[in-house]
């Protein structure tokens, strides 16, 4: 009988079973945007995803009928804003106007512009409630206006800076831990 444990212990089966790694814990995405979160990434490729992250959150807030989720959307969608905002202005604006020549430094103008109309829409919508006049229209108005934008970055700016001299890498991560530290205080 000693046999057969011994022989049972030593079957495929068994050390097939003991060998197999833990179940991994939290969705796909989760995992894989954790993944992606710790991997260096260039200036440009962290401001777009904030980009496709912000714009998924409009799409939900336009879809939504539940005044609770848009309320949370609304503020998720300002907090990641300014966020954004923030970090372009301090750090990856300064280095655009460096690298650029004047041509390129009216791309920077712009968007400063445009960040400061849109933070301006920001704090309305913060000291709003759902269910208030025009709660829902100022929060269409700012995807609408971040579209354009956005657009204009991708298309412009973005372009620009990689035809530059700007080190993508090392402002990449000047601008995610400068997010990590603001996304933490708000």
């Amino acid at each position: 009988m000693a046999t057969k444990s011994a022989a049972a212990k030593k079957s495929p089966a068994k050390t097939a079973t003991s060998s197999r790694a833990r179940p991994k814990s939290g969705s796909r995405t989760s995992r894989r945007t954790s993944t992606a979160a710790k991997r260096p990434r260039d200036a440009i490729a962290l401001l777009k995803a904030d980009h496709k992250e912000v714009d998924a959150m409009f799409k939900a807030f336009e879809k939504t009928e539940d005044d609770a989720e848009k309320q949370e959307l609304a503020n998720n969608i300002c907090k990641a804003l300014t966020v954004h905002a923030q970090i372009e202005e301090e750090i990856f604006y300064p280095a655009a106007y460096d690298a650029f020549d004047e041509e390129g430094d009216d791309l920077v103008d712009e968007a400063q512009v445009e960040h400061a109309s849109a933070k301006a829409l920001i704090a309305e919508i913060s000291a709003m409630k759902v269910g208030e006049p025009l709660f829902d229209a100022k929060v269409k108005v700012l995807g609408e206006y971040i579209r354009h934008h956005v657009e204009e970055e991708e298309t412009e700016m973005f372009p620009e800076c990689r035809d530059s001299e700007m080190d993508l890498k090392a402002l990449g991560e000047q601008l995610r831990v400068r997010k990590e530290e603001l996304m933490a205080t708000l």
